[in-house]
C-alpha cells in the first residue's frame, strides 16, 4: 500500500511539473504572440543599458540602467502580463497540489513563488511603468525585498506545520 501510494504521488508530482512547464511556455507565447515587435523592444531596451551612477551612502556606484526608462513602457508592459500569467498559473498549481496531498514542501513552495510573482507585478506596475530612472532602481530594491518575503512566507509555512502537525489543535 504504501508503494502504490508514493507512486501515484511521483506520478501526480509529475503531472503538476509539466503542467508548470506547458503553463510557463503557453504564457511566455502568448506574450511574445499578443506584445506587436516584442523582439524589436526586448533588443532595445538592452541596447540602451548603460551605467547610470546611483548615489549612496559615501559617494556614487555605477549601475547598469536605461538611458531611458519611459522609452521601454511597452516592453515592462509585456514583463507585467508575463509576471500576472505566472501568478494565475502558481494559484492553479497550488489548488492542484491540495487536490493531490502534495508535500508540505511544495506547498510552501508554491505559496513562495505565488508572493514573488504577485509581488513582482506589483512593483513593475508601481516602479517600471512610472518610466523613470528613480523608479528603474525602486524596482530592483523592491524585488530583493519581495524575494526575502518569498522566502521567509515559506519558512513560515514550514514551520507551523512542523509546530501544529495535521489533526493537532492551535
Amino acid at each position: 500500500m504504501i508503494h502504490n501510494t508514493r507512486k501515484t504521488n511521483l506520478l501526480n508530482e509529475g503531472l503538476i511539473t509539466a503542467l508548470a512547464v506547458g503553463g510557463f511556455l503557453i504564457i511566455l507565447g502568448a506574450v511574445f504572440g499578443l506584445t506587436p515587435g516584442i523582439p524589436q523592444k526586448i533588443w532595445a531596451f538592452f541596447g540602451d543599458l548603460t551605467g547610470q551612477v546611483y548615489p549612496i551612502i559615501n559617494g556614487n556606484i555605477v549601475l547598469p540602467a536605461p538611458t531611458n526608462p519611459a522609452a521601454h513602457i511597452e516592453f515592462f508592459g509585456a514583463i507585467f502580463n508575463f509576471m500576472v500569467g505566472i501568478v494565475v498559473l502558481q494559484i492553479a498549481i497550488l489548488a492542484l497540489r491540495f487536490w493531490v496531498n502534495s508535500p508540505i514542501r511544495r506547498i510552501a513552495e508554491t505559496v513562495g513563488n505565488i508572493v514573488f510573482w504577485l509581488g513582482g507585478s506589483f512593483v513593475v506596475s508601481v516602479y517600471l511603468l512610472s518610466g523613470t530612472l528613480s523608479g528603474w532602481f525602486s524596482f530592483w530594491a523592491s524585488l530583493i525585498i519581495i524575494v526575502g518575503l518569498s522566502l521567509i512566507v515559506r519558512g513560515i509555512i514550514l514551520f507551523l506545520k512542523r509546530r501544529y502537525p495535521l489533526g493537532a489543535k492551535l
